[in-house]
This record gives C-alpha cells, sequence and structure tokens, in this order.
C-alpha cells in the first residue's frame, strides 16, 4: 500500500514537473515585448467592401458592395499604390493564367459578375481582357446605379506590369487554380528575379501548383492547404516541446483567430519560432469559414497584446 501510494505521489510530481516544463516552454509571458507594429497585409489592394451575410463560393461580391468611399477598384496598379500609401506592408493579388501566356491579375473564374465580358477568363488573351470594364458590375444598391461603369476599362493588370511598377514592394500571389502546370509555368517566370526580390514575394493557391512551384524554387515561400496541414498538424502535436517541423520552414500560415489561442506559444513564442524558420503568420478574422479582415478599429482590439504578427 505505502509502495502504491509513493508511486502515485510520484506520477503527480512527474504530472506537476511536465506540466511547469510545458508552461515555461511555451508562455510569452517571458518573452521580449517588441516594439513593432502587426504586419498590415490588403486583399487585393484598396477594394471595394461588401456584406458577408449568406455568401457562398458563387456569389457575386460586386453586386452587394456598401456605398463605395473610395475611388478603387480591387486588383489594379492603382488600388495596390493606394494600400502601400495607407500604410499596407503587404498587398495580395490573384493571377489567371490566359490563354496566350500571360498572368492576368484578376480574382474571378469568369468575366460576367465584375465585367462586361462573358466567359471564363483564361480562355481569352491578355489583349481581350485590356478591353473589357472590370468596373462594370459593381452596385451598391441592387442595379439601380453602377458607379464604376465605364471607369475600369483596360485596368486590368498583368503580373509584370505589377512586379515592374513595384519593384521594392512585398506581394501574396494567389494562383486561382489547381492545375500544377500552373506552378511550373510561374517559377519559369519567377527566375529570371534575384534571390533578393524573391523574398519579398509569397505564393499561394492550389495544392498541385504549390507543390511544382516550391519543386522549382525551394526557397520561395509558398502556402497551400497541404502546406498548411503538413506545419500544423505535427506542431499541435510535438510544439509543446519547442520543436518545428521542417514542413514549418519557408511558408505562410493563415490562421483564424479563434484557432490561434490553441497553438502552443501563441502569440509571442510561436511568432518567434516561426519566423526564424521564414514562416510568416497571418492571423484571419473569424473562425476560418471565409478569408475576413480586421477592417475596423474595434477589430484591432481583439488582438493579442503586443501582438507583432500580420493581420
Amino acid at each position: 500500500m505505502k509502495k502504491l501510494k509513493r508511486n502515485i505521489k510520484k506520477i503527480f510530481i512527474l504530472l506537476f514537473i511536465l506540466a511547469g516544463f510545458m508552461y515555461l516552454n511555451n508562455t510569452s509571458l517571458f518573452t521580449k515585448d517588441s516594439n513593432r507594429e502587426p504586419l498590415l497585409l490588403a486583399h487585393r489592394g484598396l477594394a471595394q467592401t461588401f456584406y458577408m451575410e449568406g455568401i457562398t463560393g458563387d456569389t457575386c461580391t460586386a453586386e452587394r458592395i456598401y456605398e463605395p468611399d473610395h475611388p478603387f477598384l480591387e486588383n489594379t496598379i492603382l488600388s495596390m499604390e493606394a494600400a502601400f500609401e495607407a500604410g499596407a506592408d503587404i498587398v495580395e493579388f490573384d493571377v489567371q493564367l490566359t490563354k496566350d501566356g500571360e498572368f492576368a491579375v484578376f480574382h474571378d473564374w469568369r468575366l460576367e459578375c465584375r465585367t462586361d465580358g462573358e466567359g471564363i477568363t483564361r480562355e481569352h488573351t491578355m489583349q481581350e481582357l485590356k478591353q473589357l470594364d472590370i468596373g462594370y458590375g459593381y452596385t451598391a444598391n441592387n442595379g439601380e446605379t453602377y458607379p464604376f461603369r465605364g471607369k475600369g476599362v483596360g485596368l486590368m493588370p498583368t503580373l509584370e506590369e505589377v512586379l515592374s511598377h513595384f519593384p521594392e514592394q512585398s506581394f501574396l500571389i494567389h494562383i486561382k487554380s489547381n492545375d500544377p502546370n500552373e506552378g511550373e509555368y510561374l517559377s519559369d517566370y519567377l527566375t529570371k528575379f534575384p534571390d533578393s526580390r524573391l523574398k519579398k514575394l509569397t505564393v499561394y493557391g492550389g495544392d498541385k501548383p504549390i507543390a511544382s512551384l516550391k519543386d522549382k524554387l525551394p526557397e520561395l515561400r509558398v502556402m497551400s492547404k497541404d502546406t498548411m496541414k503538413s506545419c500544423l498538424l505535427p506542431y499541435i502535436a510535438v510544439g509543446s516541446t519547442g520543436y518545428v517541423p521542417s514542413a514549418c520552414e519557408n511558408t505562410q500560415l493563415h490562421i483564424p483567430e479563434k484557432i490561434a489561442p490553441y497553438l502552443w506559444g501563441f502569440p509571442n513564442k510561436f511568432l518567434n519560432r516561426m519566423e526564424d524558420d521564414n514562416t510568416r503568420v497571418i492571423l484571419v478574422a473569424g473562425d476560418g469559414g471565409w478569408s475576413e479582415g480586421f477592417d475596423k478599429r474595434q477589430d484591432l482590439e481583439r488582438l493579442p497584446k503586443h501582438y507583432t504578427g500580420g493581420i
């Protein structure tokens, strides 16, 4: 009986020591505070915002915008300039591979929602896309008025135009397909840039194009569902020890704010571990259902104290 009690006592002591180790190894209390502000990611530049209620993957968001309070259209050079001038550190934009082998900077798979064109975006040449009015479909009052009609003609840029116009800025490039050939095609395009420029670029998209891109440019920071799972699942399993899986190197993590607190060491210890592996952490508002942003000042009150990652 005494032996049993001693064994139980040893187990409790061991568990106490283990719990203490896990706490001290993951608490941010003893992490030196940084004076850095959160890194700001502008989604599609300075874009028109829209209400999220009832939204699905097929919803035309141009038909549900709020009353415009600025003149900029998403994924244009003008909107990117405005975003950087407003304080963005990184601008995200979408690319579609065109019929003639260009990368058009445009979000939608089809043209009917935002433009005066018809059909699948990538089944057109870049010259054809340049003729379209990309502000044609925007309305804030169910089609009574269209405030951007006639103002978006010729504003759809190419990837080449964006990177030439902003030679020093940081970008998050979104491949809008799951075709592995697009990853190879984009890697061939990006290889002409020096390492110093590639360090300011991140590419995300479907698992297949990101895998083929990573194969050609292993040092490029990338993100897909597969890279996220390969990093975070083993980290959740053993991250309490401070171990960071090799899959977390040279990637980007978009983590919903409701999930982030359950990651070992979040916020500061977790951010430092990822940063040491050249991985950028972006906190996404909400529960991960959609790519929601911290769009209002009061939204920032939900950020952890001294948070220095991306939003």
